[in-house]
Formats: C-alpha cells, structure tokens, sequence
C-alpha cells in the first residue's frame, strides 16, 4: 500500500481492515477521543492550518470573523453566482462551486485577500509604506489571473467605506490580540486617503487573518470558505420560484415569460 505524506493528520486503522480508521490525530491531539465536544470549529481549523493549538483569544477573533464573512448577502457576485445555480435547479455542489468560481478573484475575491495579505507583510504598520505602495503597486508574476486594477482591500466603487466594512473593523479590533486590527482602525483614513479609495471587508478581512498569522495562501482559502454559509442558504431559497428571483422581475415580466412556475422532475 502506498504511504500518504502528511505532517497533519494521522490514523490507526482498524485491525483486519486498513480502509477504516480505529482512531484519527490531528497534529497529535485524538480528534474523536479528544477534540470532538470540547474544542469548537475555529479551534479546529487553526489547529488543523498553524499547526498548533489556538489561544482563546485568536479562536474568539476567528469565530467573530467567520459571523462577518457568513453571508456576504445577494448583491455580491459570489452568491448571485450561487443563487441562479438554485433557481435553475442545479445540484447543491454546483451551486457552491459556482460560489468559490465567481468569488476567486481580484475584485472583492479571494485572491484580493492575498493581495492584501501580502501588502501587510511588505508594509507592516508604516502608512508611508502603504503610500508608496498603493503609488506604485509591486511588478506581479506572470499567472492566470488579470492584472490587479485597484489597491486590494479597498473598494474600487465605493464613494466611501460601508457601514458594515466600519461596524466590523470596529468590532474585530476590539477581540484581536494582534496589531494589524487595531492599527487599521486608528489609521483608516490615512490608509484611504493613500489609496483614494474607501476601505472594504477584503480590507478587514485580511487585517484579521495576518493578526491570527496566516500566510496569504491560507487567507485565500479562509475567505472562500467562510462565505460559503449565505451563499449556501440564498441557493436554497430560490426554490421561491424564477420570477421571485432578485434583480430581474420586471425584466421577466415585460418579456412575457411563462405565466407557470416550471417543475423541476428528477432524472
């Protein structure tokens, strides 16, 4: 049998069956025996990524960040992506893939977030750092993705930061234990002033994931994974019907679309 190579997880199998786990550990801890009943999910994922248990200041920073990236709401291309999978009646899993497919990229997507991860690692706490950085954006290696046309973590169509962008810097600030969270909210202004434009939840986001120190790449996954709880529940809910479906009734109207809601029958 081929051996798997992981510096992360380890199970004893079962005696007389090697495909059944007798017991599974994770970075060393019974995950079943242990972890199961006494450890929550933001302890778990940070065990499983750091590589070590999590203080209970950074598992209360992740449990908050994870309830302000829950549902980023119908307006965000992500879970608009996720909706009209729901009301054409794909399959859950093509639903949440078209989620992570729309919500990858550069404009409010995971790879803004590590963007901006790198940012703060390049420029720490200097605002005139983020100045010449949001002056002259770093030379980007050739790749998949388009070039950035913004500074990540600010909005490049907002005429000023969103309520909910301040209501959530204000409130991770005050659970972090770090210094990024408290910093952005002391220096917002000049940090926009720098890039002209208003801070976004990419923006706050990725403050919060460099306070629980994790890399850019595990940023990216973070954010894609947290947001995927609304766009979940708003692919569920279309099952209202197409001509409920947010943002194009009236178009649906004024060219006479089918007057019957459409069955779906199972192959």
């Amino acid at each position: 049998m081929s051996a798997i190579h992981t510096t992360l997880w380890h199970e004893e199998p079962e005696p007389g069956d090697a495909f059944a786990a007798r017991r599974a550990h994770c970075r060393g801890y019974d995950v079943y025996g242990e972890l199961v009943g006494r450890a929550t999910w933001a302890e778990m994922l940070l065990l499983l990524w750091r590589g070590e248990r999590p203080s209970p200041g950074d598992a209360r920073l992740l449990e908050a960040l994870a309830v302000a990236l829950a549902n980023p709401g119908p307006r965000d291309p992500s879970v608009h992506a996720a909706m009209c999978g729901g009301v054409g009646g794909s399959p859950a899993a093509a639903s949440l893939m078209a989620a992570l497919g729309v919500g990858a990229g550069r404009l409010g997507g995971g790879q803004e977030v590590a963007l901006a991860l790198q940012a703060w690692q390049s420029c720490g706490l200097d605002v005139s750092a983020w100045r010449r950085a949001t002056a002259q954006p770093a030379p980007e290696h050739a790749g998949i993705w388009p070039k950035a046309e913004h500074a990540p973590g600010f909005d490049p169509h907002g005429r000023q930061c969103a309520g909910t962008v301040r209501q959530a810097l204000a409130a991770l600030a005050a659970l972090s234990t770090g210094s990024h969270l408290p910093w952005l909210l002391a220096e917002r202004d000049a940090l926009e002033e720098a890039a002209g434009l208003p801070l976004s939840m990419t923006g706050v986001a990725a403050a919060a994931l460099a306070d629980l120190r994790l890399s850019p790449e595990q940023g990216e996954m973070l954010w894609l994974l947290l947001r995927l709880p609304g766009a979940a529940a708003h692919a569920l809910e279309q099952h209202l019907a197409f001509k409920r479906f947010p943002f194009f009734e009236h178009e649906i109207e004024e060219h006479g679309a089918m007057e019957t809601e459409p069955v779906y029958v199972p192959a």
